[in-house]
C-alpha cells in the first residue's frame, strides 16, 4: 500500500495528472476538508482528473511530503503531510504569483482491487 501511495504522491508532486490517475480506482472518491468543512468531492476518476488538471494552472511548483505514516489492515493508511507550493498566478484573495504556501495535514487513503479508491485530504 505505501508503495501505490508513494507513487501517488510522486505523481502529484511532478504534476503529472495521468500518472497520478493511473494509481486510481474507476470509481475513486475524493474528498478536500478545510478546518473540518467538506470544500470539495468528485467521484469518479474522470471527475478526479478533470479537477486535477483544472487546478494545474495555481502552482508553479508543489509537492506533499509524507512526514508520518500509519497502515489500518490491508487496505487504509492514514499519511501526516507536509505541502510546499509557489503560486503561478495572482489570486482574488490577494495572494499574488510567486508567493509560497507551507502548510501541514493529513491524508486518508483507501485500496480497492490494488487502486486507490479514496483519497481525503484534510487542512487547517
Amino acid at each position: 500500500m505505501r508503495e501505490l501511495i508513494d507513487r501517488y504522491i510522486d505523481a502529484y508532486n511532478r504534476m503529472d495528472v495521468p500518472a497520478m490517475v493511473a494509481t486510481m480506482h474507476r470509481e475513486v472518491v475524493f474528498e478536500n476538508y478545510t478546518k473540518g468543512v467538506l470544500s470539495v468531492r468528485t467521484q469518479g476518476v474522470e471527475e478526479l482528473s478533470h479537477l486535477a488538471l483544472s487546478s494545474l494552472h495555481l502552482f508553479a511548483s508543489r509537492r506533499q511530503i509524507i512526514t508520518s505514516f500509519r497502515e489500518h489492515g490491508d487496505t487504509a493508511a492514514t499519511a501526516d503531510i507536509l505541502f510546499d507550493g509557489t503560486f503561478a498566478i495572482d489570486l482574488p484573495n490577494g495572494v499574488r504569483a510567486g508567493q509560497t504556501i507551507s502548510m501541514t495535514g493529513r491524508s486518508e487513503y483507501r485500496v480497492t482491487n490494488g487502486l486507490l479508491a479514496y483519497i481525503a485530504d484534510y487542512s487547517e
